[in-house]
């Protein structure tokens, strides 16, 4: 991908983007596989979706799907729609016209947490348990410690970790049974994500900092000194950085040689507005994208060390990134409502 950030253009102007205003805060985004589309999780039980193409005509709202709020939404990346959760405890398969299929329904329950996989899998997280969908069967693993504050696959798919009170628990999913493996540390972890190549599993924690492990040894690493919460977690394509929320500029930890154990990480661009509440890494490219608790929304350039202002501060925290597969296009939603594709291609 061909980025100059320090081209006037991006100093001067901002990128062109649609916007779009909904009644109803935005909890996730993502892109369809083949980034023709893409669909935003709303606190009203919409799943509403849009164009990719900025210039193409937007449709009406279509009906709600679920009774609630909807939680958590993934694309899904065995066919051309998105996978979605909510606080009615269903996890529907939506197609692009809109229709919905059930994959599971867990009464009274809260489905917070969704992971999918290229194999067709499809994970839940449903209160303290995690339910796993694939071929039409549904297999429950747990309960755990606590609620589930994360989830994710590891690169082949054949197992899922779980972030919980105290540690995160690895399950095998695959045909052979395997005792469930436990990495512990003490304390709340609130978000997960498993590395690029497999290698590591980083969370972060309610004590502000964020902690990894080696999934081979077992053995972890914790860094400290966050002013606040780490929620979002993003690795690189290439799985050397790993950026973290909650700082006010582009804050990655190295990942290549030895590791970020006794090393600063590497922090870059201009001081936003707030802090980070979203990180999302270029699915290809040395870039990323960060939103912060005003609004603003900015793209950093690892290799530059810079970073560019692709939307202004308005006052409403932003809640959800998402890159199209092609990464020239950004998905971000925030909680007053908000829904903003923004077109990279200058």
């Amino acid at each position: 991908m061909k980025l100059d950030l320090a081209n006037p253009a991006w100093q001067q102007t901002l990128p062109p983007a649609r916007s779009l205003a909904t009644d109803a805060p935005v909890a996730a985004c993502a892109f369809s596989r083949d980034g023709n589309t893409v669909a935003f999780a709303l606190g009203d039980g919409q799943v509403r979706q849009m164009p990719a193409d900025i210039k193409a005509s937007v449709p009406d709202a279509t009906p709600a799907l679920h009774s609630g709020v909807v939680m958590a939404l993934i694309g899904d990346p065995t066919g051309d729609g998105f996978i979605s959760g909510g606080d009615d405890g269903r996890v529907l398969r939506v197609a692009l016209d809109g229709t919905a299929t059930e994959l599971l329904a867990q009464k009274g329950k809260w489905v917070e947490h969704l992971a999918a996989h290229r194999n067709g899998a499809v994970a839940a997280g449903v209160g303290r348990a995690m339910f796993v969908v694939r071929d039409g069967e549904v297999r429950e693993f747990g309960p755990h410690q606590s609620t589930v504050a994360g989830l994710d696959f590891s690169k082949d798919g054949g197992r899922v970790a779980c972030a919980h009170y105290d540690g995160i628990t690895v399950w095998s999913i695959g045909q052979v049974v395997l005792p469930p493996r436990r990495f512990a540390w003490r304390g709340s972890h609130v978000a997960l994500k498993w590395s690029t190549d497999g290698k590591f599993i980083a969370t972060g924690t309610q004590e502000n900092d964020i902690h990894v492990w080696r999934v081979a040894q077992a053995t972890d690493m914790r860094m400290q000194g966050y002013p606040a919460k780490v929620k979002s977690l993003s690795w690189t394509a290439d799985a050397r950085f790993l950026y973290t929320s909650a700082q006010p500029v582009f804050t990655a930890w190295p990942f290549s040689g030895k590791g970020p154990e006794g090393k600063p990480p590497l922090q870059f661009g201009d001081e936003g507005a707030g802090l980070m509440t979203v990180v999302a890494a270029h699915p290809t490219a040395e870039f990323v994208a960060g939103g912060y608790d005003s609004g603003e929304l900015q793209l950093g350039d690892i290799k530059a060390k810079r970073s560019v202002v692709l939307k202004m501060a308005d006052g409403s925290a932003i809640t959800c990134l998402a890159w199209a597969p092609d990464g020239f296009r950004l998905a971000v939603g925030n909680d007053r409502g908000d829904l903003l594709v923004i077109d990279l291609r200058r």
